[in-house]
């Protein structure tokens, strides 16, 4: 099938789109990238995800029609794609995660699956909530399809708006870690939008600013890091204002800080959890691999070769909508698509709903 992934991360600043032709069945499935789209928000829906990750106060009217926005704008963007997709995997705008709680993404799919003509699965995590998981990860099995390799123990990173890890100890899923490690690019844009950025371009204001080392020590005691896997994490808990003494810095200084800061929770995370394992090499994939600074200050942190999805011969934006397509096509033919031994469920959910498009009666 030509499956085509959507995924619209933490950073709330777009939406990936991945076509992918996929085939066979696990172990056996082969895969091959078609085409990358990026679709930015603009401007007015990218604030009104924001002030709904960040807990502000929005009536009924206000989420319900968020929703629906969002809805419009994955199907105009995926526009494209209709009649080469023969299905749809959508991964939706998380606003909000506290496992085992609550988890929740917006985007009406119906959008999506009246645009393109084709089945949409969407809505993947409740199922492993249920099923008393975390709802997330939910990439590291597409990680262990696309990227295990026998005799090589390999980590693949995704730096977005929240840090999250696939450890691959080969191509045996039972031997798979996964989990969040804390920060990945959201506390860095929530600084850089304090001197009115929507980001760090390429690191280059925290190359200019000071890091307050002792506010970055403050910071590293957070319950979360020190908890062990499964576990994941989002926006509620990586927030500025959530930050004690943030308001003491300013401009680049902040942002510097709050870099390293994260630099430190995903070397911390490998030296905790992942190092006594046993670790050849990390692939870095996600928006965060553009920040040179902070590259420069994880790859200064591990003792094993930290190389960008880039430098592999990988495009590092595809790699979570293309795990999404992988999700879907699994949900399509009725397989289990989640590990539970990374997310903490009793068993493999079959994870996703289906909504198909209007036919003619």
């Amino acid at each position: 099938m030509n499956v085509l992934g959507l995924m619209s991360g933490t950073s709330a600043d777009g939406v990936d789109l991945v076509l992918a032709r996929l085939e066979g069945r696990p172990p056996e499935l082969s895969h091959e990238v078609l085409e990358h789209r990026y679709a930015p928000f603009p401007e007015g829906l990218f604030a009104r995800v924001r002030q709904a990750q960040q807990d502000r106060v929005l009536g009924p009217r206000d989420l319900a029609r968020l929703h629906h926005d969002l809805g419009r704008f994955y199907a105009e963007a995926a526009r494209p794609f209709r009649g080469r997709a023969e299905l749809a995997a959508l991964a939706g705008q998380t606003v909000w995660h506290e496992p085992p709680a609550a988890t929740w993404q917006l985007g009406e799919p119906s959008w999506l699956a009246e645009a393109l003509g084709a089945p949409v699965v969407h809505d993947f995590r409740p199922a492993d909530l249920a099923a008393g998981g975390e709802g997330a990860p939910l990439v590291p099995y597409p990680d262990l399809i696309l990227y295990g390799e026998e005799g090589v123990r390999r980590s693949i990173h995704n730096l977005g708006g929240i840090s999250n890890l696939t450890y691959l100890p080969g191509s045996d899923p039972k031997g798979v870690l996964a989990f969040d490690t804390g920060p990945g690019n959201c506390l860095i844009d929530e600084a850089a939008a304090r001197m009115g950025e929507r980001y760090d371009p390429e690191g280059r204001i925290a190359a200019e600013g000071r890091v307050d080392e002792e506010l970055v020590e403050v910071w590293l005691n957070h319950a979360y890091l020190r908890r062990p896997p499964p576990k994941s994490t989002g926006r509620e808990v990586w927030r500025l204002e959530l930050r004690a003494f943030a308001d003491r810095l300013e401009g680049a200084d902040l942002v510097a800080t709050v870099t390293a800061f994260t630099a430190r929770t995903i070397v911390n995370a490998y030296r905790d959890f992942v190092l006594p394992l046993g670790l050849d090499e990390v692939w870095m994939a996600g928006g965060g691999v553009r920040n040179r600074t902070l590259m420069e200050w994880i790859r200064a942190g591990l003792p094993v070769p930290v190389r960008t999805f880039d430098e592999v011969g990988r495009d590092p934006m595809v790699r979570e909508a293309l795990a999404f397509a992988v999700l879907g096509y699994l949900r399509f033919l009725n397989l289990p698509n989640v590990l539970p031994h990374t997310t903490g469920a009793r068993r493999a959910a079959v994870a996703g709903r289906v909504t198909r498009p209007s036919v003619e009666l």
